[in-house]
């Protein structure tokens, strides 16, 4: 199979905002359907029509997807997969039920456990990020014509993102060591978003999330020349693995890091 990724992009691009333009139809209503995972993470209709948007799309592409929503593959089949989809059809469910707008679709294409393509679609602010390798990273805004992502050429730590939600001892004694740097809060893969437009330099996670909250913003910062990594900066996070739970990881587009 010829893998193009500026093909692929395209695809997942028109999935993304297919399924964020199906999670506005159930956003604008009263009623969302919440259920909660065995995790207590909470599961809307949004959830699932988002997936069944995204799955159809890639279904034409014959790669497989392993999807946050889709049925689960047994790790002796993925293991042998050389290509495939990453998916998490609505990620910040806790921020779409708060209707605070923060959550997004993201899609990421893995090859050999790297991701080398990832978009990004917060369908309530019309925001698409993309990016691959070889095509660099953008942002679009509605309708406007897309803008390219680039490194900073001034890499201090001014601003670091952290989650609303995990501002454990751990992401506070990260936040110490830049006592001069502006603290801001993001939902969902927004957060590495804020990274790639460099508004803020550095994101600590040192709480649980699983490789579909990461893999498509990953791609997006790869694309950009920016990076994952695990805490101690030893190496940027891998994808399918057998347990499909992240490490602690920081997201930075700096080189003032206390690695």
């Amino acid at each position: 199979m010829e893998i193009v990724l500026s093909s692929l992009t395209e695809v997942a691009k028109k999935a993304a905002r297919d399924a964020g333009q199906e999670i506005l139809k159930i956003y604008d209503t009263a009623e969302f359907g919440v259920e909660y995972k065995q995790d207590s993470s909470p599961l809307t209709l949004a959830d699932r029509a988002a997936h069944q948007v995204i799955a159809g799309y890639l279904a034409e592409t014959k790669i497989p997807v392993l999807s946050e929503e889709g049925m689960e593959t047994p790790y002796g089949e993925r293991s042998e997969w050389d290509y495939f989809w990453m998916v998490d059809p609505l990620d910040g469910t806790k921020e779409f039920i708060r209707k605070n707008g923060e959550f997004t679709v993201n899609i990421a294409l893995i090859h050999q456990g790297v991701p080398v393509l990832g978009v990004v679609y917060a369908p309530v602010l019309d925001w698409m990020y993309w990016g691959f390798e070889e095509g660099g990273a953008w942002k679009q805004v509605s309708s406007y014509a897309p803008q390219r992502l680039q490194l900073p050429s001034e890499r201090q730590v001014k601003t670091i993102v952290a989650s609303r939600s995990h501002l454990n001892e751990e992401t506070q004694a990260f936040l110490d060591k830049y006592s001069e740097a502006e603290i801001v809060s993001m939902g969902s893969s927004l957060k590495f978003m804020l990274v790639a437009e460099n508004k803020a330099q550095v994101y600590p996670r040192f709480a649980p999330t699983m490789e579909w909250d990461t893999a498509a913003a990953h791609g997006v910062l790869r694309a950009l020349g920016a990076e994952v990594v695990l805490v101690d900066g030893s190496r940027p996070l891998t994808y399918n693995k057998q347990n499909l739970l992240n490490p602690h990881f920081i997201c930075y587009n700096t080189t003032d890091l206390p690695f």
